[in-house]
C-alpha cells in the first residue's frame, strides 16, 4: 500500500509498505478522507513544538472497515468510522485516574507515532468510533476537531446563559464557537484579522464578529455584553497577540481556556493574571465522551459543517495541498487529502 512520509519539514515523499497485519482485538480500515489542521501546517513547516522526523501525517480521518480481528464484536466489514488518534500508556498516573487524554507517555497519531496517511490502517478496535451511516465521509473526518471543540468546554462548565469569547475564526474557533452556540451559550463574540473567516462566522450564526486590525476589540466586548464582558474567553489562534487580547480584556476571575498550539513561547502578563485572579486553562486533547458528543451535534444537525469545507486533493497530491494553504493564506478552513 501506499503511505505518505514528512521526510524532513517541507519535504513529503511517497513509500510502497505492507498492508499491516491484522491483530485479534485490532481493525483494518480503508481510509478515505484525510484534513489537514493548523497543527499540521505546523508540523510540514517545522515549527511544531514535538514532532519530530520523518514522521507519516493524518490524525483528521474517515474511513471503513475491510476486516475485523477475531475477538472484536462491535464493528463489521462496512462500518463507517473515525480513529482517535491518541496513544496510551494507561499506567501513568493521568491514565489511572481518568485522564487518559494527558498521558505522561503520550503520542499522537501523525505527530509523535506514525499516523493515518496511508491507503489502509490497523488500530486497536477500543480506538475506534462507528459513524452514522449518512454521515458523509468529509464530516466524518472533522469530527476529530469537533471532539477538540467538545474538550474545550468541559473546562467551563454549564454554558448556559453565558457570554463567550473566541479569538480566532479558524476552523477550530469556528467549531468552538459553534459547538457553545449548541451547547447554551447566551451570545458569543469571534474575532479574527481575516474579513473572510469572519464571514464565514456569521453565515453559520455566530452572534458578532470582530475584526480587531480594524475595530477596538475592548469596545466592541462592552457593545456585545456590557461591562461586565464575558464569562469565558477562549483562545484558538496560539500567538503573542491573542493571548495579549485574552488577558487584557478578562473581566476579573474569567478563566482563559487555551487551545491555539503556540509556535514561539509567549510573554504572559502575570502581574495582570495575579491582579485579577485569572486562570489560565490548557486544553490539550479530547476523551472518548467528547468524540461522542461531536458525532451527536454533528449529525443532529446542529453545527454547519459545509460551509467550512473548501478544497479536495488527491493523495498523491499531498504536498500540493500544503502549496494552496500557504499560497491562499487565510482565505480557505478545511482542506481534505482523499485517500481512497
Amino acid at each position: 500500500m501506499k503511505q505518505q512520509i514528512l521526510v524532513d519539514p517541507g519535504k513529503i515523499e511517497f513509500q510502497e509498505v505492507p498492508v499491516p497485519e491484522l491483530e485479534e482485538k485490532s481493525v483494518l480500515i480503508k481510509i478515505m478522507r484525510l484534513g489537514i489542521c493548523g497543527s499540521d501546517i505546523h508540523v510540514y513547516y517545522g515549527t511544531h513544538p514535538y514532532t519530530p522526523y520523518p514522521v507519516t501525517q493524518g490524525h483528521e480521518v474517515s474511513g471503513v472497515i475491510e476486516k475485523v480481528g477475531s475477538k472484536v464484536a462491535k464493528f463489521k466489514p462496512g462500518d463507517k468510522v473515525t480513529i482517535q488518534p491518541q496513544v496510551v500508556c494507561g499506567e501513568c498516573y493521568s491514565c489511572s485516574h481518568g485522564k487518559y487524554h494527558i498521558c505522561d507517555n503520550l503520542k499522537v497519531m501523525g505527530f509523535q507515532t506514525t499516523g493515518m496517511a496511508s491507503e489502509f490502517f490497523v488500530t486497536d478496535a477500543k480506538r475506534v468510533l462507528k459513524l452514522p451511516d449518512d454521515m458523509s465521509y468529509e464530516q466524518g473526518a472533522m469530527i476529530e476537531p469537533m471532539a477538540v471543540a467538545c474538550g474545550v468546554f468541559t473546562k467551563a462548565g454549564d454554558l448556559n446563559g453565558l457570554n463567550i469569547i473566541v479569538l480566532g475564526a479558524g476552523p477550530i474557533g469556528n467549531l468552538t464557537a459553534q459547538t457553545a452556540k449548541a451547547l447554551g451559550a447566551k451570545s458569543v463574540l469571534i474575532t479574527d484579522v481575516s474579513d473572510y473567516r469572519l464571514e464565514l462566522a456569521k453565515k453559520v450564526g455566530i452572534d458578532h464578529t470582530i475584526n480587531p486590525s480594524k475595530q477596538n476589540l475592548s469596545e466592541e466586548i462592552v457593545k456585545a455584553f456590557g461591562p461586565d464582558k464575558a464569562d469565558v474567553i477562549i483562545e484558538c489562534v496560539g500567538i503573542q497577540q491573542t493571548i495579549d487580547d485574552a488577558i487584557q480584556n478578562a473581566r476579573k476571575g474569567t478563566d482563559i481556556i487555551i487551545v491555539g498550539v503556540f509556535g514561539e513561547n509567549p510573554t504572559i502578563d502575570l502581574a495582570a493574571v495575579q491582579n485579577n485572579e485569572l486562570r489560565l486553562i490548557g486544553m490539550l486533547m479530547y476523551q472518548t465522551k467528547e468524540y461522542l458528543k461531536a458525532i451527536e451535534l454533528v449529525h443532529s444537525g446542529k453545527i454547519q459543517l459545509e460551509p467550512l469545507m473548501t478544497k479536495h486533493f488527491k493523495f498523491d497530491d499531498y504536498a500540493k495541498a500544503y502549496q494552496y494553504i500557504s499560497e491562499m493564506k487565510d482565505k480557505f478552513m478545511k482542506i481534505f487529502v482523499d485517500v481512497n
